[in-house]
């Protein structure tokens, strides 16, 4: 607090935030500053800061397809930042779902500075040349039938700061004319992504793969303070999540895969045949479309966030 002598009272005036840039929030101890879009953050003091990076989320697949990879999610502690220096804060787009037998659209990356969280993988579809989830921060579903591959993570460590992101699921290999068929859950940042199921497996006659877990603060023990005092992430069981994977699409009617906790979007279903898309400003995937020509879900949106002590 300032104090302020105002005909002899002292008044105290409550103490300023240290920088510029995104929305401003605090808590007892730090200050927070969201970005969610593409601005710059500037202090008005040396500052030691505590950061969140996370990258776009990709798209699911088209028509029983593999769900998108999440964003890649990059974390730091005790970074620095100089007096009246503007640091670039970039935020990226969601990917978008494919509406042909193709693999689901990318995610762009996001940046602070020189930290860069890699777009999530796009879910794959079940169509030769395309089968496969694309590789990515983490990489999306494959897409059923052909036995589809995950796509590969590719968020490694970036600027000082530690990166997060995990493969997607396999689809299942069972061909059309026997039944349903499950592709894989985009990966999220706390966990690979389901795999798909065939007929002869999955509870009702395939299943599609559970988008994989993003991350909570069981891995980052300052998370669930970002989220409570920001107003980001998914809250579920008292824990914030970020980045979380697409549920993989199937051609059952009632056994589509659930979208990852951290904004990752459900795959479609007989009731809404397109997947479901990735929260914004959580880097979720967005899930594979249904059978019968389902279009995927677009992924959400990244995040930065930077936090520093009163």
């Amino acid at each position: 607090m300032i104090a302020n002598v105002i005909s002899g009272v002292i008044a105290f005036q409550p103490a300023l935030p240290y920088a510029t840039g995104g929305t401003i929030t605090s808590d007892a101890s730090f200050w927070y500053h969201t970005f969610t879009g593409s601005g710059t953050f500037t202090p008005s003091k040396a500052l030691t800061c505590d950061v969140i990076v996370i990258a776009g989320g990709a798209g699911g697949g088209y028509d029983r397809a593999g769900g998108g990879g999440a964003g890649g999610f990059l974390y730091q502690t005790g970074r620095s930042a100089s007096n009246g220096v503007g640091y670039t804060v970039t935020i990226g787009g969601g990917g978008a779902g494919a509406t042909t037998y193709a693999a689901g659209g990318t995610g762009s990356n996001s940046v602070f500075d020189t930290i860069t969280g890699l777009g999530g993988g796009g879910g794959g579809s079940p169509n030769p040349g395309a089968q496969n989830g694309a590789n990515g921060g983490s990489g999306g579903g494959g897409g059923g039938q052909l036995v589809g591959t995950g796509g590969t993570k590719t968020q490694g460590n970036s600027g000082g700061a530690t990166g997060y992101g995990n493969n997607g699921g396999v689809g299942s290999g069972i061909p059309a004319s026997f039944g349903a068929l499950g592709s894989g859950g985009g990966g999220g940042s706390g966990a690979a992504g389901g795999a798909g199921l065939d007929p002869g497996t999955g509870a009702g006659g395939g299943s599609g793969g559970a988008g994989g877990v993003g991350l909570t603060n069981s891995t980052i023990n300052t998370l669930n303070a970002f989220g409570a005092a920001t107003s980001t992430g998914q809250l579920s069981g008292g824990n914030y999540y970020y980045a979380g994977g697409g549920g993989g699409g199937t051609n059952a009617s009632t056994n589509p895969g659930a979208g990852g906790l951290g904004g990752g979007g459900a795959a479609g279903n007989s009731g809404q045949p397109t997947g479901y898309a990735g929260t914004t400003n959580t880097g979720g995937g967005g899930g594979g479309g249904n059978g019968g020509l389902g279009v995927g879900g677009a992924g959400g949106s990244g995040l930065v966030i930077v936090r520093y002590a009163k």
